[in-house]
């Protein structure tokens, strides 16, 4: 792959992390739910790590040295499991502003999946591909975080207004 191709895909993810951010952290900005706030400012946090490590293997692509990541970069951005809680979906209104971001948020995580997953089946180098592939796991982490939310706030809206069939 040309380096000017590389440098746009990182260009790209660094703006694709950037946009996330914003969006977790209006979120975390707005809402008044506790709970809500402390899951906003995990994932914005999240998408902080994701920015920095790009913008360091952007910087060793401008200077031709390749990607850096040995598996001690990589172990330095671990994901941890937020828990859902019943309170959480307490909290938030199955057709209410949280529970239309969660869904907003969730197709952007869909979206960042398939852009590193997309261009780690083109990578040329081992440490492009890598970092591609890893990206994509951690995604999927919040992918499937916010699935379950998303999915369990759907259940409560159909509860709340009769939609089980009888």
């Amino acid at each position: 792959m040309s380096e000017n191709k590389t440098l746009d895909i990182l260009k790209g993810a660094i703006l694709l992390e950037h946009r996330g951010k914003s969006l977790y952290d209006s979120v975390f900005q707005s809402t008044q739910s506790s709970v809500v706030k402390e899951l906003f400012k995990f994932l914005a946090e999240e998408e902080e790590k994701h920015i920095n490590l790009l913008e360091k293997q952007y910087k060793k692509v401008i200077q031709n040295k390749g990607f850096d990541l040995d598996d001690s970069v990589l172990s330095d951005f671990h994901t941890s499991e937020m828990v859902l809680s019943d309170k959480i979906i307490k909290e938030v209104s199955g057709a209410g502003y949280e529970a239309a971001v969660i869904a907003a948020a969730l197709g952007f995580e869909k979206n960042a999946v398939a852009y590193y997953s997309d261009h780690s089946a083109g990578a040329e180098t081992p440490g492009e591909k890598k970092l591609y592939v890893w990206l994509a796991e951690w995604e999927k982490t919040h992918m499937n975080l916010l699935a379950e939310l998303d999915k369990e706030l759907k259940e409560q809206i159909w509860y709340d207004n009769s939609f089980w069939p009888m």
